[in-house]
């Protein structure tokens, strides 16, 4: 019996107090899995009784510098357990992210330079505090113990774990079968990240669905180092615009939470009024009940837009405010009746005539002159409120309001 069993054993059961209850069930509420429950249910009756909170640690390797609403559905979680009262952890992976993370990867992922992780992890904290309280926040860093484990250090913690274990992965598996090339480096990942355990000392580590094997590793280590195990609280991976791929800015399905209001007002009024559910699920702060309430209204008859309205805009309050909000509807309904918003760019542009083609790309409206063209083709070029439907269209100097599709316009001003 190792010492961890050992400490698991030594500590007797005790009961589950309608408090303990609450936040269990809190704890639950749109998780994909708590490992294991029974554990984390007596870790939170010991720190009812001792007044010692829990130690709940969240990883994110700054990859990139901005977050969006599917990065908040860990975060939405780790603000309420951080309103029981425990203590949260938000961990900068500063030194993983030069390994890069293999989850859900067909390829090596390139490491990241030291200078890329910095400008990343600088606005890193500054967004997560848009959802959590920054006065009740641990922000660490990995480099503070993975950098002075030097190379016999790394050598000594490689030996607690089997290639074999690693290579139960499901996406090391499949490249491996499939003959993909798989760095040495990325099998220290599991590892580095487990390692993060041991350093903070962690109760409950959570995590994307995808993140289970490495948090996992983290609690066999903690067992070779004689620590209790951390349970387990994976979150599910929210799906973006399109409701198919998972939201990522590189998909382009993603909603940032700094985006402008009106513009994230729009984009959750995009969604499918089946997809709303689960966005309900994820990203609400309603109660369950509330919202169960609001589907069964649903199916009744009641136009699912009303609570799609309610859901973006209190999205939208979050990030923002309440009035910006009511300011975002009031416009999304302006566009609907095929108004123009009030914050439109202003757009200063040469060249009288220009092709319609080069204006909209000049106008930043689309990327290229030929996608310009497929807008105009399909219907979706408007200037001052008229359709275009002319792809050899010369516009003339002058100031007009230019409108792509539903959501992109440009008061552009031609000489």
């Amino acid at each position: 019996m190792d010492a961890s069993q050992n400490l698991q054993t030594d500590k007797a059961v005790l009961p589950l107090t309608d408090s303990v209850q609450e936040a269990l069930a809190i704890t639950r509420r749109g998780v994909d899995e708590l490992l294991i429950e029974s554990e984390f249910a007596q870790k939170l009756a010991r720190s009812e009784q001792s007044g010692q909170p829990l130690r709940i640690k969240l990883g994110l390797d700054p990859t990139a510098p901005d977050l969006h609403l599917g990065h908040t559905v860990v975060l939405n979680k780790m603000r309420q357990l951080q309103n029981l009262g425990h203590t949260v952890i938000f961990l900068i992976g500063d030194f993983t992210s030069m390994i890069g993370d293999p989850s859900g990867r067909n390829v090596t992922r390139p490491p990241l330079t030291r200078e890329q992780i910095e400008e990343n992890a600088r606005t890193y904290f500054a967004q997560a505090s848009l959802v959590l309280d920054p006065a009740r926040t641990e922000i660490r860093y990995n480099s503070e113990w993975c950098d002075p484990l030097g190379a016999r250090g790394m050598i000594q913690l490689s030996a607690k774990y089997t290639v074999a274990r690693i290579l139960e992965r499901e996406d090391f598996t499949k490249r491996f079968k499939a003959g993909t090339p798989i760095s040495v480096h990325e099998l220290l990942y599991p590892l580095m990240q487990g390692y993060d355990s041991v350093a903070l000392r962690s109760d409950l580590e959570l995590g994307g669905t995808d993140q289970k094997f490495n948090l996992l590793v983290g609690r066999e280590l903690q067992k070779d180092y004689g620590q209790e195990p951390q349970c387990i609280l994976t979150m599910p991976l929210l799906e973006g615009l399109d409701g198919v791929e998972k939201m990522s800015k590189s998909k382009g399905n993603y909603v940032g939470i700094t985006e402008p209001a009106n513009t994230m007002f729009g984009k959750l009024m995009s969604i499918s009024d089946t997809m709303m559910w689960r966005y309900y699920e994820l990203l609400s702060f309603r109660p369950m009940e509330e919202i169960a309430r609001f589907r069964r209204e649903a199916d009744e008859g009641r136009n699912p837009r009303d609570f799609k309205v309610l859901l973006a805009q209190e999205i939208v309050a979050r990030f923002h405010s309440q009035k910006a909000a009511e300011d975002a509807l009031a416009d999304f309904n302006n566009r609907a009746r095929g108004g123009i918003p009030d914050d439109v760019p202003e757009v200063s542009l040469s060249g009288a005539p220009l092709g319609i083609g080069q204006l909209l790309k000049q106008a930043n409206l689309c990327a290229s002159t030929s996608e310009a063209l497929r807008m105009v083709e399909q219907g979706g070029v408007r200037i001052d409120g008229e359709t275009v439907s002319d792809k050899g269209l010369k516009v003339d100097a002058g100031t007009f309001v230019l409108q792509v599709g539903k959501r992109k316009f440009a008061r552009v001003t031609l000489g």
